[in-house]
């Protein structure tokens, strides 16, 4: 069984290599996916400053990993991909439960390639203006994203194409699973 921790800036392309790892045969689990359902059992609106208020608010009242623990009641058996850590806590708390066979992997990506993707992608938490796109890397800077980034294992930068982005993605992810004994 392989666990891979994908970690990344908002818009990095976080989603493409789960693209991949679902077609490599990977489950998946969204840590983003269990805010937004808490924050809507909660009756937060779906705005980013609700959503990102919401979730620094619990991570205040329930320590800096309630996050992973909230997502890991729902991790798929055999190979899964966990998106969305957003500190270095929540992936300790990952190797902590998981042990053995965890790799996180860090997406890569500009500023500017970041917030055209977002513009494009039309969620309602995405960012407007590129100043708000600035806070909200602030904000989950503040939660310990970064070092998340730098503890990555492995690191993707993904400001060149999508064609060059998959086929690194799926290099990886191969590399990973032959480590494993498995091929894609």
């Amino acid at each position: 069984m392989v666990i891979l921790i994908v970690v990344g800036m908002p818009g990095s392309g976080k989603d493409v290599l789960l693209q991949c790892a679902k077609a490599a045969g990977f489950g998946h689990v969204s840590m983003g996916d269990t805010v937004r359902r808490f924050a809507k059992e909660s009756g937060i609106d779906t705005s980013d400053l609700s959503i990102g208020g919401f979730a620094g608010a619990e991570r205040q009242r329930h320590g800096a990993a309630i996050w992973a623990t909230r997502t890991l009641e729902n991790l798929p058996s055999g190979n899964a991909v966990i998106d969305g850590s957003r500190s270095l806590e929540e992936i300790q708390y990952f190797r902590k439960m998981l042990r053995g066979n965890l790799i996180v992997i860090a997406v890569q990506a500009s500023r500017e390639t970041r917030f055209r993707r977002l513009s494009q992608r039309k969620r309602d938490d995405d960012p407007q203006t590129i100043g708000d796109l600035v806070r909200r890397d602030e904000r989950e800077l503040s939660w310990g994203l970064g070092k998340a980034i730098e503890s990555a294992d492995i690191s993707i930068d993904n400001d060149n194409g999508l064609d060059e982005f998959k086929a690194r993605c799926q290099a990886e992810l191969g590399r990973i699973l032959a480590g494993h004994g498995k091929s894609i």
